[in-house]
């Protein structure tokens, strides 16, 4: 059997035992303590692993901004996409999607693959591209959070610069990005694993091996999808690939881009999950609109949940069905191929919904004729 067939279905089997433990963790708390663990300890760990055997050049530091780049066309891009999932303009779940489809979070559902299938040189690469979606979601997504509710609430920003400081602190000091900015350090120095204290360099080697199951084991864990509002959030995920996948193998043929490795890490970085930064700030505005009504909420939380409960399964079997595929997508016009398609499901879910409410009022209207000409007999 192919190699990369085997480990596929190992990911699967790992996300098949994590489905079947759900009914052992009976709180988000406990949820919650595995994806700590991921993010503080074992991500942190593979990545400082990865970046510190990097040589450091101009062509991986443009990365970061490539990733913002992404971001911010994706943000300006779905407003007029939207209406193409049956989400209504200016309503609280528009505003929801808005933030959350713009955001990626591949620590979770992109880093562990691109590991496996590509190595710890591409894992470097997206963790630097990573940096310029960390600026986009925890500190631009974050103004847009609260322009929009001080806009909906009519309140004045009073206290929004120091709520931006505060926010950027979390950001310097999260684990992830202290980690990043050592490893870089170090590198400029000269140092590399070999040249760390024995005690330092095992311990964070044994952290970075438990990520690719803790990963695997969280996804089918945190499967969750609900019936309620599922055709739009399918249409919204499928046409947010769809875009990422057309913009991908769009800069691809511009910018001539051959060796296969770099093609697959810039297609899976893009196609990775919503990240759950943007929920955090919609949680904060969530918690001062307490008593007001669903509909006139700035925002709508459970739509939010839905999004990121499909977007990481979801994620998960787009990026594993392209690292698994071999040389398929080792050029832009397959990518773009494939960016069609995602782009055809993502439509067809609300067309169809039309199309049944179209038959529905064709099938009402029908009997009222009928009763009107019946009526009619009768006068005569």
């Amino acid at each position: 059997m192919d190699l990369t067939l085997q480990k596929t279905i190992t990911f699967i089997v790992f996300i098949g035992i994590g489905f079947l433990l759900k009914i052992k963790f009976n709180s988000k708390e406990e949820l919650s303590g595995i994806k700590k663990i991921i993010l503080n300890l074992a991500l942190p760990a593979t990545i400082f692993i990865a970046l510190i055997g990097v040589k450091i050049d101009g062509a991986l530091l443009s990365l970061p901004f490539l990733a913002l780049t992404l971001n911010i066309i994706l943000f300006s891009l779905f407003p007029y996409l939207m209406p193409l999932t049956g989400i209504k303009h200016n309503s609280p779940e528009y505003r929801t999607a808005r933030l959350l489809v713009p955001s990626l979070a591949p620590g979770l559902s992109c880093f562990p693959f691109v590991l496996e299938f590509l190595g710890e040189d591409y894992l470097a690469k997206a963790a630097m591209a990573d940096l310029g979606n960390k600026v986009f979601v925890l500190i631009i997504l974050y103004l847009v959070a609260m322009n929009w509710f001080y806009s909906k609430r009519a309140i004045k920003a009073k206290s929004k610069a120091g709520k931006l400081k505060s926010l950027t602190v979390a950001m310097i000091s999260e684990p992830v990005n202290i980690f990043i900015v050592i490893a870089l350090i170090l590198v400029f120095f000269g140092f590399n694993m070999e040249s760390l204290p024995l005690f330092i360099s095992d311990t964070i080697t044994r952290l970075s091996v438990i990520m690719t199951p803790l990963v695997l084991l969280f996804i089918g864990l945190a499967v969750k999808i609900k019936k309620q509002q599922i055709y739009k959030i399918f249409s919204l995920l499928f046409l947010r690939a769809g875009f990422v996948a057309m913009l991908s193998g769009i800069f691809v043929v511009m910018a001539n881009i051959t060796v296969q490795q770099d093609i697959l890490v810039l297609l899976c970085f893009g196609l990775s999950a919503c990240s759950f930064w943007p929920f955090s700030h919609i949680s904060v505005v969530d918690a001062q609109e307490k008593g007001i009504k669903k509909k006139k909420k700035t925002f709508n939380s459970t739509f939010g949940v839905n999004i990121l409960a499909l977007s990481f399964p979801l994620s998960t079997i787009f990026i594993l069905a392209i690292l698994s595929s071999g040389e398929l997508f080792s050029n832009g016009y397959t990518i773009m191929a494939l960016g069609s398609i995602f782009l055809l499901v993502g439509t067809t879910p609300f067309a169809l919904k039309k199309v049944f409410q179209l038959k529905k009022k064709e099938r009402g209207k029908k009997p009222n004729l009928i009763l009107y000409k019946t009526s009619s007999t009768e006068t005569s």
